[in-house]
């Protein structure tokens, strides 16, 4: 019977997190010497290269590194920005492993057990340098590690030079070097800090004369547990290589996310919408990666001094073409603008899978899926909701009865088909809504007719009308009438004459007649 598999394990942790997910939204600044503060004492916690060249390093003020570097640019730390910058690191290792489980800010563990070295080219080595390509590709560069377990996965990605492979079974040689302070490092907070909880633990094994993990782990484990009890007990695992706690792998987001808060209000559209043309990109390059597509944009604004503007827009097909859905966003804002100042943006796409195609080797070519949903969606943007679909019939007699339905065409024929001739068919182009008519009959000519519904003899525009189709002139032919009567239980029961015509002017028309109100409407124009 084969051995049980050894646990692989994973770690992506991003370098310098809170400088590098403010970079990823103003790339910019990548060539600036960038520090990024928090606190009101305003202390740095990363600094970009050229900042550290100068001098300048954590822990100082602003007021301290611009003493160092005058040309300094300081941002705010931004959670908002962070948040995001972390679901991208987690999105990136979902791509590789099924299982992935957070880590803290900027850092990933994903579980590689199962995954076969071969299908990563040349083994664990060339796996990391994938990760690594698609954290450059997101604007998150940083380092990954590979081991047995979560504790000398971390260390291996601290190393400098990356991608770092602990072999199988190496771990506990790998982490005895490493001083004592590495076990107590979880990756949410400043490395060089310990929790206050392990403060006393960490004090008590210096007593004992302990300097690295390597002494830990060579005490017996029973003496460990007698002394130092559960939390000691998982110490000296980790310092053998062994994980206290399996990884815990996080559920699928349902949905995708960019936010960030603003250096100052944004009290204009225009200044908004180029700010907010960066996120709703980056927003659309994480659906394509995962082949996915937006159904539903939901925007949130965070405005001044405490108030919030929402909207939400449903789109007729999952799309991930950003300039529609910016389009979208804009139509929206000038439609309900904010009444305040923005401070923060917030944007989430729940996303859906687009439409498929079917390829056919005779037949004509099927529809793209992706050109079609950026299609309805940019005529969802220049028409307004509830414009945009396909029209299906409803229970009634009134011709201008429908509901609207996703636009959903059906796939196109195997076999190539000639088209068939019209042979003099006539088309109906309606008008919506209806538009209204003076129209003179035999009644109107003739006082005292006897007609239940006289035929129409002239059709003349009302000129306070404004419409772009003009029906009007002498009836040289008319059909009709036919009836139709809905809703006879109702106070305001429907009652319509309808008669076909025919102009001197070559025109053929639809006309009725409201038997409620004795007002004459054209319903469509033949073609």
């Amino acid at each position: 019977m084969p051995g049980k598999r050894k646990a692989r394990i994973a770690c992506l942790r991003a370098a310098l997190f809170p400088l590098a997910a403010y970079l990823r939204g103003t790339p910019e600044l990548a060539r600036e010497a960038v520090v990024v503060h928090e606190g009101p004492s305003a202390r740095i916690v990363a600094a970009s290269r050229l900042a550290r060249r100068a001098g300048v390093r954590p822990g100082l003020t602003v007021a301290q590194a611009r003493n160092i570097e005058s040309g300094l640019v300081s941002r705010t730390r931004d959670p908002e920005r962070e948040h995001t910058a972390q679901e991208v690191l987690l999105e990136i290792a979902d791509a590789f492993s099924p299982r992935v489980e957070d880590g803290g800010d900027g850092m990933v563990y994903l579980d590689l057990a199962g995954i076969s070295p071969a299908s990563a080219g040349n083994g664990e080595h060339s796996l990391g340098q994938s990760i690594m390509r698609d954290m450059d590709a997101a604007g998150l560069p940083g380092r990954v590690g590979i081991a047995g377990s979560k504790l000398a996965a971390r260390a291996a990605a601290a190393l400098p030079r990356s991608p770092n492979v602990v072999a199988p079974r190496g771990e506990a040689r790998f982490l005895a070097p490493l001083p004592l302070k590495s076990l107590f490092e979880d990756g949410s907070r400043d490395p060089s800090t310990v929790q206050d909880d392990d403060q006393e633990i960490l004090h008590t094994l210096k007593l004992w004369g302990l300097r690295t993990v390597g002494d830990l782990a060579g005490l017996p484990a029973a003496e460990v547990h007698s002394r130092l009890g559960e939390r000691g007990t998982a110490l000296h695992s980790a310092a053998r290589g062994f994980d206290p706690e399996p990884l815990t792998p996080r559920p699928a987001p349902p949905t995708f996310r960019e936010s960030q808060t603003f250096e100052w209000p944004i009290d204009n559209l225009e200044p908004f919408l180029f700010v907010a043309r960066g996120a709703v990109s980056r927003l659309a390059a994480r659906l394509d990666a995962r082949g996915m597509g937006c159904k539903r944009l939901e925007l949130s604004l965070k405005v001044e001094p405490e108030g919030l503007h929402e909207l939400a827009i449903e789109l007729p097909a999952p799309t991930r073409e950003a300039r529609t859905l910016l389009s979208l966003i804009r139509l929206h804002l000038e439609d309900e603008p904010p009444r305040a100042p923005i401070t923060s943006m917030q944007l989430l796409a729940h996303p859906d899978v687009p439409r498929q195609a079917q390829l056919s080797l005779l037949g004509p070519a099927a529809l793209s899926p992706d050109r079609l949903a950026a299609v309805t969606a940019r005529l969802l943007a220049l028409l307004g909701p509830n414009r945009v679909g396909s029209p299906r019939t409803r229970n009634g007699h009134l011709p201008e009865r429908f509901r609207l339905a996703d636009y959903d065409p059906p796939p196109p024929p195997r076999i190539r088909l000639e088209p068939r001739p019209g042979r003099g068919m006539l088309a109906v182009r309606t008008l919506r809504p209806p538009v209204e008519v003076e129209v003179l009959t035999a009644e109107s000519e003739e006082a005292g007719s006897a007609a239940p519904c006289p035929a129409p003899l002239q059709i003349n525009p009302l000129p306070t009308e404004e419409r772009h189709v003009r029906i009007e002139g002498a009836v040289r032919t008319a059909a009709g009438p036919w009836e139709i009567e809905e809703g006879w239980w109702r106070e305001a029961p429907a009652l319509r004459d309808y008669w076909d015509v025919e102009l001197r002017t070559g025109a053929v028309c639809r006309i009725y007649r409201d038997r409620t109100s004795e007002r004459w409407f054209a319903d469509g124009v033949y073609d």
